[in-house]
């Protein structure tokens, strides 16, 4: 198996099997929402499309941020000590965030897509190693401003290390992610809509047995937790 990288900028030109990493704090905080019982998560590219699938869906919630805010109108935001104590069950969510759900929208030559984050580290390499890809290409989202991502990158390099059969200290993976730039504001008592507790809740690795797989169906993107 071998792997590539690329972001946001690149990640148009990547194709057969793309795992799209979030891990401040969409694809967390999806895997969380999915733990709460929610039956499907539709990511999409901006918040008027969020709000539109919402109006447009009986029962769907909106989740995501803009510039890590909960935008007007949305039930969630982008936090997993927020949706870690919601009830979920069989709802229907359209996240919409600056950098994860950019990442699916626009790897648009993929042929099958996950997205993926610490949290669900090993589900996904166990359910992408069944489907026996020669090439699997990591989008790194938080690549999209200069000296951030370190986060997404530490994930990608932590389950290239699980494909390759190893099995390595988590630790130094974890110190990536409190270390980074997106971590920053949740280092800050002020920063209220960033917690502290979001840093601890991102960086437990494999907290849930699901990878959370990406289809397109009648146009649009949905994600589903899987089991291996």
């Amino acid at each position: 198996m071998k792997f590539r990288y690329t972001n946001l900028e690149t990640c148009h030109e990547a194709t057969g099997m793309v795992v799209i990493i979030d891990v401040l704090r969409a694809f967390s905080n999806a895997a969380y929402a999915f733990a709460r019982g929610a039956k499907e998560i539709y990511p999409v590219a901006n918040v008027d499309e969020a709000l539109k699938f919402k109006a447009e869906t009986p029962h769907a919630l909106a989740a995501g941020e803009v510039g890590g805010l909960q935008p007007e109108g949305f039930d969630l935001g982008n936090s997993p000590t927020q949706t870690k104590d919601m009830d979920l069950n069989d709802k229907v969510i359209a996240q919409s965030t600056g950098a994860g759900t950019k990442g699916i929208v626009r790897s648009v030559k993929a042929e099958t897509m996950f997205a993926a984050s610490l949290v669900v580290a090993s589900a996904t390499t166990k359910f992408i190693r069944k489907l026996e890809p020669e090439v699997v290409t990591f989008v790194i989202t938080g690549q999209y401003r200069p000296g951030h991502g370190d986060e997404d990158l530490a994930c990608a390099e932590f389950l290239e290390a699980l494909f390759d059969g190893q099995k390595p200290d988590p630790q130094p993976y974890i110190k990536r992610v409190f270390d980074s730039r997106d971590a920053i504001q949740h280092l800050d008592p002020n920063q209220t809509a960033f917690p502290l507790s979001d840093l601890d809740l991102c960086t437990h690795i494999d907290a849930f047995d699901f990878a959370m797989l990406v289809s397109k169906e009648n146009g649009r993107h949905v994600m589903r937790a899987v089991k291996p």
